[in-house]
């Protein structure tokens, strides 16, 4: 989350009045994340996050975002849930952006999160998976392989000699899979620790639904392995944790590496493309490409099977 577009506190105030929370308090922008203006919003009512989409490509693909996280938390999940007014809109105009205002969720995100830790976020994520099971009309992942084919193409001039010849290998290994074998369904597909919230040991929020779409659900597995787990043990417990809830099938186990080096190569080429074509904002988070070089790098030279 990032602020990229400001709102000022009177337009502010108009566009809450038709969801009838009370007076607005205060709002601030929050300084975390990459894709969207994001701001905390306290009326008398209580507490919000206000998203300001800053990209979203089609008004259909942000409805199916907002009413994703609406399904889930009305299945249980703790997932935000969109402040619906009285007409039944999910999202208005704002300071010339679409926007949502979603409850927010409370907790506190966790940097060095513990082998239980790992092991609910698997859990918590099976749960998501059979939760979204047979929604239907889901736009593709945003950033699957057609997207990782063709920014990792449009990046390869402005890379050094040694990156270029990585992301034109790895991009021609990418090619040569086929997973019409894996399991599809909605991923979140962004399940990073700076996304889940925690009371403690308990989880008490998953955030950030802005880049789910239909994939393989190995792809979210691989997301989360990637980001939360430090070690081979603690990849055990997020595997554990999400076969508690859905064993994983022959194919994904044979399928583990190559969706685990996609993952990686995703979040090298996302933060890529924000080095070399920044944004411009009043606030702009931008992370680091290189760990998931040096992580795509490592599963090439030292596979690693999936543990169990």
């Amino acid at each position: 989350m990032s602020v990229y577009t400001t709102v000022g506190r009177d337009e502010l105030a108009a566009w809450l009045e038709p969801l009838a929370l009370g007076k607005l308090i205060d709002h601030a922008g929050i300084a975390a994340g990459m894709q969207n203006s994001n701001f905390f919003v306290t009326t008398a009512s209580g507490r919000y996050v206000l998203t300001l989409f800053e990209r979203h490509e089609s008004t259909a693909e942000l409805e199916f975002h907002l009413a994703l996280q609406a399904h889930l938390a009305q299945a249980g999940l703790p997932c935000p849930r969109p402040v619906v007014g009285a007409d039944g809109r999910l999202w208005r105009p704002l300071a010339g952006k679409p926007a949502a205002l979603l409850s927010c969720l409370p907790g506190e995100s966790i940097e060095v999160p513990t082998a239980a830790h790992c092991r609910e976020v698997g859990r918590v994520l099976a749960r998501m998976h059979l939760a979204v099971a047979g929604i239907e009309h889901a736009p593709p992942n945003p950033c699957g392989a057609p997207w990782r084919q063709r920014v990792g193409e449009s990046l390869m001039p402005k890379l050094s000699p040694d990156e270029a010849v990585l992301l034109d290998d790895e991009l021609k290994f990418q090619a040569a899979q086929d997973w019409s074998a894996l399991p599809r369904g909605v991923v979140h597909a962004d399940l990073f620790r700076d996304n889940v919230l925690w009371l403690g040991d308990q989880l008490s929020g998953l955030l950030d639904f802005y880049f789910s779409g239909e994939d393989v659900l190995l792809f979210d597995l691989a997301v989360a392995a990637n980001d939360w787990c430090a070690e081979s043990a603690t990849v055990a417990e997020l595997i554990a944790g999400y076969e508690s809830v859905r064993p994983l099938t022959a194919a994904e186990v044979d399928a583990w590496l190559p969706v685990r080096r996609a993952a990686a190569l995703r979040f090298w080429l996302l933060r890529l493309d924000v080095r070399h074509r920044p944004r411009t904002g009043q606030v702009v988070t931008i992370k680091n490409p290189d760990a998931f070089r040096r992580l795509l790098t490592r599963f090439r030279l030292a596979p690693e099977a999936l543990p169990r």
